[in-house]
């Protein structure tokens, strides 16, 4: 069946139905199988992001948590690696953002 047969509505053709797809949160591999090996890091480890040229605590913290208000967690996670200035973070550094 091509897609003129398709189109030409002889009525009881029906495209072919797609898949279920998986559940909401569920790691899947290309196919859609099932792959709890590569899922999301835990709760309490967070994600990490590096630093590049034009971000401020604030704008990273509006993109990953959508309130710019939030960059004190950010701060607060990461004292060690920014030191006593948040204002004051450098392209390449890694930040660890925690879960809210």
């Amino acid at each position: 069946m091509g897609l003129f047969d398709f189109l030409s509505n002889d009525g009881d053709k029906k495209p072919v139905e797609p898949a279920n797809k998986p559940a909401a949160g569920g790691a899947t591999d290309f196919f859609g199988n099932s792959n709890q090996a590569a899922a999301q890091p835990t709760a309490t480890q967070g994600d990490t992001y590096t630093v590049v040229s034009g971000d401020s605590l604030s704008k990273i913290a509006k993109h990953h948590y959508g309130d710019a208000a939030k960059w004190h967690q950010i701060y607060d996670a990461n004292k060690s690696t920014i030191g006593s200035n948040p204002d004051h973070i450098e392209v390449g550094q890694v930040l660890t953002l925690p879960k809210l």
